[in-house]
């Protein structure tokens, strides 16, 4: 008995591990359906919003280019974006900022998927990098488009992330599931939290800019200026630039801890943001370490679950194709449901169909497919929050020495107490 102390002492202290089971959290479907149902409000939202086409894109001669293709490419991308314009603003099609932007990071994502499989990180955060530089591309060229539909989005995640962390947090921590009502519920109730916790460092950095801004315009003031430019002045403008290091360091870092925090502590949205930074700047290694194992362990996992939905289709296609090709029916086949592709579950086909019954038919598939590839989606959307939710917790335990079965409980809607399963007694 007492030489198994040492052993169980060593698991207990051996965090990392407890990341696989985000998978299997993930994988719960009422987190599943949660995920659906935020992910087609946002998809709603964004093609309403592409009604007004305002993404200038090359005619199909000069290879169908869009600006954000040209603003990646360039070395001088905001130049190169405005001469495109000019060149082909008359002549060139347009295109939605939501489906131009969703194209872009679907390539993205599944470059950076391929990245991890290989191990090649240094890829990785590459192919990372550039699907900010694209959201750069949106806020510089389409700000007020990309400012309406992140408000809308944020408040999506909001309510639907805080409801998926919640579960996972309740799962991980005492083994339990909760509804999908409940879990909206708390979502709901906690949208202020969740919603502004991740907007506090913007408004901070914000407000201080805007000071560093007054200054920059007080210099200008003739003899005033070279007066008011001292020591101390230029003191405050440093001290107040790092500050904004520092927040920025602390947002990209510790935003994915945020929701998790709302979810796990009931904090409010300052003690959110506050927690994050914390446990980063505490322990940054630990944190980048976690990050980097749920990301390879995500990625393994995503391309599994890709693979299963693609045989699926892959195998219903074969099995229909084989019918429609006894009556010598195949190019029908084809118009009304192309054969599905591993990196394009929907497929894509050239054949066009011949009547209103093909229509429908392949509208009624479509939307059947668009839930199979929304389902893929969902998924990597559960494990994002699932995966970072047992991260605060496994750091929550290393920087407070707080037990990871010790969990905010909201009693009766208005009453908070933090309770910890009492099994290990």
């Amino acid at each position: 008995m007492v030489s198994k102390k040492p052993s169980l002492q060593l698991s207990d202290n051996l965090l990392f591990p407890k990341l696989f089971q985000a998978f299997r959290i993930a994988m719960g479907p009422g987190k599943l359906m949660v995920a659906l149902l935020g992910l087609i409000v946002i998809c709603l939202a964004g093609y309403v919003m592409d009604f007004g086409r305002t993404v200038v894109v090359a005619p199909a001669a000069e290879g169908s280019s869009s600006e954000l293709d040209v603003y990646i490419a360039s070395s001088s991308p905001a130049q190169a974006v405005v001469e495109f314009r000019k060149e082909y603003k008359a002549e060139g099609s347009r295109a939605g900022v939501f489906s131009t932007l969703w194209d872009f990071g679907s390539r993205q994502f599944h470059a950076t998927l391929r990245n991890l499989l290989e191990m090649d990180f240094p890829g990785a955060v590459e192919n990372i990098g550039g699907y900010f530089k694209g959201v750069r591309w949106a806020m510089r060229f389409h700000y007020a488009y990309s400012i309406v539909f992140g408000l809308i989005e944020l408040a999506v995640f909001s309510v639907v992330g805080g409801a998926i962390c919640r579960m996972a947090a309740l799962q991980f921590a005492r083994g339990e599931k909760p509804g999908v009502i409940e879990a909206l519920r708390f979502g709901t109730q906690r949208f202020t939290s969740f919603f502004f916790a991740p907007m506090l460092p913007v408004i901070g950095i914000g407000i201080i800019a805007a000071i560093i801004f007054v200054l920059g315009l007080a210099l200008r003031i003739p003899y005033v200026g070279e007066l008011i430019l001292t020591a101390p002045v230029i003191l405050l403008v440093l001290v107040l630039g790092a500050v904004i290091a520092a927040v920025i360091v602390g947002t990209v870092g510790g935003f994915d801890l945020m929701f998790p925090a709302v979810a796990y502590d009931g904090s409010d949205a300052f003690d959110a943001m506050s927690r994050s930074f914390s446990y980063v700047f505490s322990k940054p290694w630990r944190m980048c370490f976690y990050t980097l194992i749920a990301a390879v362990h995500g990625a393994v996992c995503y391309a599994f679950v890709r693979l299963s939905a693609f045989l699926l289709l892959s195998a219903t296609h074969l099995v229909f194709s084989s019918a429609f090709g006894l009556g010598g029916g195949a190019e029908r086949l084809d118009a009304i449901w192309a054969k599905p592709e591993l990196m394009n579950l929907l497929g894509s086909s050239s054949v066009a169909t011949a009547g209103w019954t093909e229509d429908v038919a392949a509208f009624i598939i479509y939307l059947f497919l668009w839930v199979v590839a929304g389902l893929v989606v969902s998924v990597v959307i559960t494990y994002y929050f699932s995966a970072n939710t047992i991260i605060y917790s496994l750091m929550r335990k290393e920087v407070d020495n707080a037990s990871l079965d010790e969990i905010y409980e909201d009693s009766d809607g208005s009453e908070m107490s933090c309770i910890a399963d009492s099994t290990d007694s």
